[in-house]
C-alpha cells in the first residue's frame, strides 16, 4: 500500500545526496547524458526517449537534488516520469509510438542500409526485447 502522500500526487521526497563527489559527478554526467539521448530520441525515430528520461532521473536521483526536481517537475517529462516513479506505468499512447518507431527503424535500416544480416539480427533481437518490456509495463495506475 502507498503513503496517502504519493497516492495526492505529493513529489516524493529526496534527501540531498551525499557520499563521493566522484561518484556524484560521475551520475551527473551520465544523468545529462541521458537527457541528451532522449531529447535526440523526441525528435529522432531511432532513439527512445522514456527509457533515457528515466535513467536520467535515477541519476540525479543519485547526485543532485535539483536536477532531479527540474526533470520530475518538468512540463512535458515530467508527468510521464511521476507515473513510472509512482506506479510504474507506461501510457498507451508511449507504448505505441514506442513500438511504432522501433518497427520503422527495423524496416528502414533493413531496407536501405548495407548492414551485414548479424547487425541486422542483432538489432531486431534488441527491439523485439525493449519492445517486450514496454509492453509488459501497465498503461493504468
Amino acid at each position: 500500500m502507498m503513503p496517502a502522500d504519493e497516492r495526492a500526487g505529493a513529489p516524493m521526497p529526496r534527501p540531498e545526496p551525499g557520499g563521493n563527489p566522484a561518484r556524484r559527478a560521475v551520475f551527473l554526467l551520465l544523468g545529462l547524458a541521458c537527457v541528451g539521448l532522449g531529447l535526440a530520441g523526441a525528435v529522432l525515430p531511432v532513439l527512445p526517449t522514456t527509457p533515457f528520461m528515466i535513467l536520467a532521473l535515477w541519476c540525479f536521483a543519485r547526485s543532485s537534488v535539483r536536477f532531479h526536481n527540474w526533470l520530475y517537475h518538468h512540463p512535458l517529462f515530467g508527468p510521464p516520469l511521476q507515473q513510472w516513479e509512482r506506479y510504474r506505468v507506461i501510457p498507451p499512447l508511449a507504448k505505441f509510438a514506442s513500438v511504432s518507431a522501433m518497427g520503422v527503424s527495423m524496416v528502414v535500416v533493413a531496407l536501405y542500409s548495407s548492414a551485414p544480416w548479424y547487425a541486422l539480427a542483432a538489432m531486431a533481437l534488441f527491439l523485439l526485447a525493449s519492445a517486450g518490456y514496454i509492453l509488459s509495463k501497465p498503461s493504468r495506475p
